[in-house]
């Protein structure tokens, strides 16, 4: 536990200094360009709401870590019939592909369902992508225990599911930005790039719910969720949200899931509220085109 929790030995630690770094590189590049209307580049409030996301998403991401770490060891111990071996090169490039393939059923399933998508929202809440988007991180990962649990009773050691998730999420930062156009095809068609990422942030009709990828592109290849980048995305929500108070970016819409529940009918629509997928109403719950959906 120690181990896990010191900063030291955390790849994300290391990381840090590189992501600041690329944050004033995007900016001096960038030249500050905001327009109303085609907002690109940085605005300091949103920016500074981002980092301050990121920043407070460590003290509940560590809380997390400790909670899911011990259920994990508890796996691991007593009900994996094996134990992998670490110090062989297939096993970290089995654990990071499974990871990365975990981490796109995750965040697949944080876009269909309401109650997961409260607390997904908040990282796309941002009119702008730029590497300070990157860090506008989740404070509430309460799902992604149920899509990690198959690693420790698979016989994977439980830190290391965390040093994989960091190396994924690493990787990840560096699609968050609008100075890379596309990049070579065999790239392209393998990697999650710039040009995917940009997609899954757009909120276009065209755009939504596409492109799930972590590291790899070829899950969203394979299982229909993925489409190319035709013209520059209009970021952020359907609904806008019009603020840049971290309590309503992050909360806000656990209180809409709570309006709606309260005010359902029968306790079929309750649940329809909090498990059907972002926009789901009592007389269309099951919408043949799901991207027609009002308020994701």
């Amino acid at each position: 536990m120690s181990d896990l929790l010191d900063p030291m030995k955390n790849p994300f630690t290391f990381a840090v200094p590189f992501f600041l770094l690329c944050i004033v590189i995007e900016l001096a590049a960038l030249k500050w360009l905001d327009h109303d209307d085609n907002p690109t580049g940085y605005a300091l409030k949103d920016a500074r709401a981002s980092i301050s996301m990121g920043i407070l998403s460590v003290f509940f991401l560590t809380g997390f870590k400790i909670v899911t770490f011990l259920a994990f060891v508890a796996v691991f111990t007593y009900v994996a019939q094996w134990e992998l071996p670490v110090d062989t090169w297939w096993y970290w490039v089995v654990l990071m592909v499974g990871i990365d393939f975990s981490y796109y059923l995750h965040h697949r399933f944080s876009h269909r369902v309401r109650i997961a998508w409260a607390g997904h929202q908040a990282h796309h809440s941002s009119e702008y992508m730029n590497f300070g988007t990157a860090l506008r991180q989740k404070w509430n990962p309460w799902f992604e225990f149920f899509f990690w649990l198959p690693f420790p009773l698979l016989g994977f050691a439980p830190w290391t599911i965390y040093v994989a998730f960091s190396l994924n999420l690493i990787y990840q930062f560096f699609v968050h930005t609008e100075l890379i156009d596309r990049l070579p095809r065999p790239i392209e068609f393998i990697f999650n790039t710039p040009s995917h990422h940009r997609v899954h942030h757009g909120s276009d009709r065209e755009y939504l719910d596409k492109n799930y990828a972590g590291i790899l592109i070829i899950w969203d290849r394979m299982l229909g969720t993925f489409t190319e980048e035709k013209q520059r995305p209009t970021y952020g929500l359907t609904k806008k949200v019009d603020t840049y108070n971290l309590l309503r970016l992050q909360y806000g819409h656990y209180a809409d899931i709570a309006r709606d529940v309260k005010g359902a009918a029968t306790w079929r629509d309750k649940m329809g509220y909090i498990f059907g997928p972002p926009g789901w109403k009592p007389a269309d719950p099951a919408p043949e085109d799901e991207h027609a959906l009002p308020t994701r």
